[in-house]
């Protein structure tokens, strides 16, 4: 794939076009999504099912307590404290979840620290191939 010039594009269809590469590029993707951290919300979305706009709006929530809540960023403070680093950055950058049937994989983006990137596919997905697949295409998308 070649890398896209997203660069001069407004954020919304930046995110946009970072939802479409992952649904075209990671393998058996059924939803793919864009968390802005700042707010708790969801930025954009597509999917191949219909889902309740609560649940979206749970995912959005989900995902800012996954990587910002209060526990994680005490966490993430000790960790810092330990290894003597002063810098805000975030310490947790991918965060992978499965449940019954799916898997759930969660990535910031490094030049946007306030957006993370989801990703929905079935559990039998290669875990080795999401994630190649996806850390490629948020890093072109410019991310980590």
């Amino acid at each position: 794939m070649t890398k896209p010039q997203t660069s001069n594009m407004p954020m919304s269809d930046q995110m946009a076009a970072m939802i479409r590469h992952l649904r075209q590029e990671v393998p058996s993707c059924l939803a793919a999504g864009v968390v802005d951290m700042a707010t708790g919300m969801l930025l954009s979305f597509e999917t191949t099912e219909s889902h309740p706009s609560e649940v979206l709006d749970l995912l959005a929530g989900a995902t800012l307590d996954l990587f910002q809540g209060r526990t994680v960023t005490m966490i993430e403070d000790v960790f810092k404290e330990r290894r003597g680093i002063a810098s805000a950055e975030h310490y947790f950058q991918e965060i992978l979840v499965n449940s019954t049937n799916l898997t759930h994989l969660f990535i910031r983006n490094n030049r946007h620290e306030d957006v993370v990137a989801v990703v929905v596919c079935p559990k039998s997905v290669n875990i080795g191939m999401l994630f190649a697949s996806a850390r490629r295409v948020v890093r072109d998308h410019g991310g980590a």
